[in-house]
């Protein structure tokens, strides 16, 4: 993905609704102190092409992306994929009609709809993308209408020889980062062990709760194992360095549906995770540590994620 600049776009649409006060993590060291809360103004992996296991998106040009500027040919497909027009617990109702109860820009009981990015606008009755146009309208793969909140938890380690020294770039002279990444089952790219936040969770709780299972996969340990990796677990989720807040350019976004994600660091100092074996989960196709510089390739803003880790730690890149 390209880089990410901070100047906010204009929207065409001038009545926003107000929105209620984003609760802050409470994870603090200095990659806090250096992290920038940057805002996209366009996105790349969901303005052409087609939509993962569906229809063709209409074309977008880049120029035509933001709302603010007119789009006259602009007619893009309706699209819900059937799991999740099927209505499981996790998926909001459809939207029938604009007098829908859902309240966009606030709290909506257990579901989040604030926005890292600022206040979105409500067109009709539907959230639109505050980035801009997609070529697709509806939900495609994601639950809910507006902002879909994740978790990504960015596991790190210095990189050790046999000798259990820090390996150092001959070039750079830095140490090494390494971070567990797994390979997604959808598209084959590797990334970092996220997941959605659930109604009522906090973004805390999914980041351990996410890593466990999709890492670590806790759940098919027994019971000593278990309690074990529980206690790792807690102490190394403790302490975190928030490295990013805001929209994900991933591939399901739509015209009215999105990824927003926290992205925080949990660096193991100590190699606490060395005694136990990477085990992939279900929604992981593998797991790895997997050594960290400036040519990996990763699914949508995590590469991004991962320089900002290794900047925060005085790591090679």
């Amino acid at each position: 993905m390209g880089s990410i600049v901070s100047a906010i776009m204009g929207r065409v649409f001038g009545v926003r609704a107000v929105t209620s006060p984003i609760p802050r993590l409470s994870y603090s060291s200095h990659a806090n102190r250096a992290m920038q809360v940057k805002k996209l103004t366009t996105h790349v992996s969901c303005i052409s092409g087609k939509y993962l296991n569906g229809p063709q998106r209409g074309n977008v040009p880049v120029d035509k992306i933001p709302l603010s500027v007119p789009f006259k040919e602009y007619s893009p497909i309706n699209y819900t994929a059937p799991p999740v027009a099927a209505g499981p617990v996790w998926a909001d109702k459809d939207i029938t009609s604009p007098k829908h109860d859902m309240k966009f820009n606030y709290q909506d009981g257990k579901v989040n709809r604030v926005s890292y990015y600022g206040a979105y606008d409500v067109v009709d009755g539907f959230p639109m993308n505050p980035v801009g146009r997609t070529g697709i309208h509806g939900r495609g793969l994601l639950g809910k209408w507006g902002p879909n909140h994740a978790a990504d938890p960015v596991v790190t380690r210095w990189k050790l020889d046999a000798n259990k020294n820090v390996v150092k770039d001959a070039k750079s002279k830095k140490p090494i980062l390494e971070f567990v990444g797994i390979k997604r089952k959808d598209t084959g790219e590797w990334a970092i062990p996220g997941g959605m936040v659930e109604a009522g969770d906090t973004v805390s709780l999914t980041l351990k709760k996410e890593f466990g299972e999709e890492a670590l996969n806790s759940l098919e340990m027994d019971e000593e194992k278990k309690n074990k990796v529980r206690k790792s677990l807690d102490e190394l989720f403790t302490h975190g360095s928030t490295l990013y807040k805001g929209y994900v350019d991933d591939p399901r976004n739509t015209d009215n549906a999105w990824m927003e994600t926290v992205a925080v660091n949990f660096h193991d100092d100590s190699n606490a995770f060395d005694s136990f074996k990477l085990h992939a989960g279900d929604d992981a196709g593998e797991v790895s540590w997997i050594a960290i510089n400036s040519s990996i390739k990763l699914y949508a803003n995590h590469k991004q994620f991962i320089e900002t880790a290794t900047t925060a730690n005085n790591a090679h890149w």
